[in-house]
């Protein structure tokens, strides 16, 4: 059994808890007390091996090791579950499934051996966003670690879709405006018709390079469609940040990953 708790603080106020949350309509807001919830995430057989289809599951406690049945809809999910390896450079977002007795679970696999970090991002019934993670070990051989190295440039060309990247500000605790510019790639037109993905127009997923200052943003205007689509938050320290901003087009899923560096 793999288990995590996590404590959450304001980020904008302090940035002095282990992962820090992040609310609708683009702000950063408060979560629960970590000694409020506990989690455990358990994988099915007992061990995860790298390339193998594995199903993880995941149990929400209360203070009293009572499991936790009521949960509320954020962006059209009961819990979004981001997945990180060590240095970064894998990153998945997945939607577990409540069985509606105490565990959600959802099935998934590991490109390489490893340590992998897990953030269950989840609202308490009646309660704010709450994520509690932990570090968990996969089976398989490995791959070297690559350094996290600020982008010496913020344009990235994914799924033929040239998206740039501008920041209103590098400095740690201040509020920050992230606005991301989608174009095509060869006729450098603005993409105007971006989908709704989960609920929004996008979605942001923010880590700092230790993996312990955690940041899930939504959009300022929810309903927006591009080609700017614009999130605000707030670094809790200086240092190393990787960012990765998740939009829909025609139907299909793009991520777009930034390494910058806040002073």
């Amino acid at each position: 059994m793999i288990t995590g708790v996590l404590a959450l603080g304001l980020l904008a106020a302090c940035g002095t808890s282990k992962e820090s949350v992040a609310g609708d309509g683009g702000h950063d807001t408060g979560g629960h007390a970590g000694h409020n919830y506990h989690a455990s995430f358990s994988f099915a057989s007992g061990k995860a091996k790298a390339s193998e289809n594995t199903k993880l599951n995941i149990k929400v406690t209360d203070t009293n090791g009572q499991a936790v049945h009521d949960f509320e809809w954020s962006h059209e999910k009961l819990m979004h579950l981001i997945i990180v390896n060590k240095d970064l450079s894998y990153f998945n977002h997945i939607h577990p499934v409540w069985d509606g007795k105490g565990t959600f679970t959802v099935d998934t696999s590991f490109p390489s051996g490893g340590e992998y970090k897990l953030f269950a991002d989840f609202v308490p019934k009646g309660g704010s966003g709450t994520t509690l993670s932990e570090w968990v070990k996969v089976e398989g051989v490995t791959k070297p670690l690559e350094s996290v190295k600020a982008d010496a440039r913020l344009v990235k060309v994914v799924d033929g879709k040239e998206v740039a990247l501008t920041l209103s500000s590098t400095k740690a605790k201040a509020e920050a405006k992230l606005t991301f510019t989608i174009k095509d790639q060869k006729t450098k037109a603005g993409i105007s018709n971006l989908e709704q993905y989960l609920g929004a127009v996008g979605h942001v997923v923010i880590l700092s390079e230790d993996a312990e200052q955690y940041l899930h943003v939504h959009p300022m205007d929810e309903k927006a469609s591009g080609p700017a689509a614009a999130f605000m938050t707030a670094f809790p320290n200086p240092g190393t940040y990787k960012i990765w901003g998740q939009f829909q087009h025609q139907g299909k899923v793009f991520t777009v990953p930034y390494v910058i560096e806040i002073q």
